[in-house]
């Protein structure tokens, strides 16, 4: 009963696995609900993908992983000492709220990024990962927020609940991925949202924010698969490019090549584990440390940890695992840094 119960509460419920029915490539294609437009090189005229790129494991695969075993025992809970954000920053400051939830200050504007305050990470209020820590902010707390970026329609990365919270409060524009308009306005039609495609960029809050390829997938269901797409963001501001990846699998490092000059790169290095079934939807920390070195951002952050377990590998893992990278590969770990929430970080110029 144990890995049944496991089993029922991440299978279609994690935006880390999505539906899982719906991952296998042979299924049927029905009418895309959220997107409408011309076949692209990443777009079928139904569903988005990743060109020359892997394909999220099937229905067969996730319930070999699930029924396996090897998962590591997370605590029920871990204290937050919770930061309390100042008005504005001149500067660069990242303020971790937890998983890929995040407060970035600069240049005098307030962005937040993959947003949720939510307990759960599932499109059920009763089960699915749960948090284990509080958020690094309390929502109350929030300094004026200028824009919310959110970068796919995973549940850990995309909460209604929480977006609709944030419009109620600061009505800002939200920047999405195509399609992903879609499933905000339906729960808050209201909402000032934006939308653009790889490549294309919306301007907000005096600032130039362009969409950029990384290698992932979507699902909100059981029959949405890659119907939204999935994106980074290469934030422009007066005091240097912020590169944000919410999920990304390495795919060679192709994320990370071309890049221009990059002051800050917030990556994901959790959620990798077993490799054999994650690979092609989530980087584990040494290949989040190759991408780093390929993308010639001077710092990072390291997020998509410690908050929501979704995967098999211990929470202080990734972490550990990150350090030891770095050291491989005679990179100085201050420059590479995995927050924990609640931790606040004034990113060196």
């Amino acid at each position: 009963m144990p890995n049944r119960r496991r089993f029922l509460s991440l299978a279609g419920l994690a935006g880390l696995a999505g539906a899982a029915a719906c991952a296998v490539r042979g299924e049927r294609a029905s009418a895309n609900p959220y997107y409408q437009g011309p076949v692209t090189d990443h777009f079928d005229g139904t569903r988005f993908f990743n060109p020359d790129g892997m394909d999220p494991r099937g229905f067969g695969d996730l319930l070999r992983w699930q029924l396996g075993g090897g998962k590591a025992t997370w605590p029920e809970g871990v204290a937050v000492r919770q930061a309390a954000p100042a008005a504005e920053v001149s500067d660069l400051r990242v303020t971790m709220v937890g998983h890929a939830s995040m407060l970035l200050q600069v240049a005098g504007r307030n962005l937040l990024l993959d947003p949720v305050w939510s307990k759960r990470v599932s499109p059920l209020s009763f089960a699915g990962p749960a948090r284990v820590t509080a958020p690094g902010i309390a929502f109350d707390t929030l300094p004026r927020i200028d824009a919310v970026l959110v970068s796919h329609n995973h549940y850990d990365h995309l909460d209604v609940e929480t977006l609709d919270r944030l419009h109620a409060r600061f009505g800002m524009p939200i920047l999405v991925p195509l399609g992903n308009d879609a499933i905000i306005r339906d729960r808050t039609p209201g909402a000032d949202v934006r939308t653009a495609d790889w490549s294309e960029a919306l301007e907000v809050a005096g600032l130039t924010v362009r969409l950029a390829p990384c290698h992932h997938w979507s699902a909100r269901g059981a029959r949405d698969r890659s119907m939204a797409l999935w994106a980074a963001f290469l934030v422009e501001t007066p005091v240097g490019r912020v590169f944000h990846v919410g999920d990304t699998g390495f795919d060679g490092g192709r994320p990370y090549r071309g890049l221009p000059e990059t002051r800050l790169a917030i990556l994901p290095i959790g959620a990798y584990a077993p490799r054999w079934f994650m690979e092609p939807q989530h980087q584990d920390p040494a290949q989040a440390v190759e991408g780093f070195a390929l993308s010639g951002a001077r710092h990072a952050v390291g997020h998509h940890w410690g908050t929501f377990q979704l995967t098999n590998e211990a929470r202080d893992e990734p972490p550990a695992l990150l350090r030891r990278a770095l050291d491989a590969k005679g990179i100085d770990p201050a420059r590479f840094r995995p927050l924990a929430p609640g931790e606040a970080w004034d990113v060196p110029a």
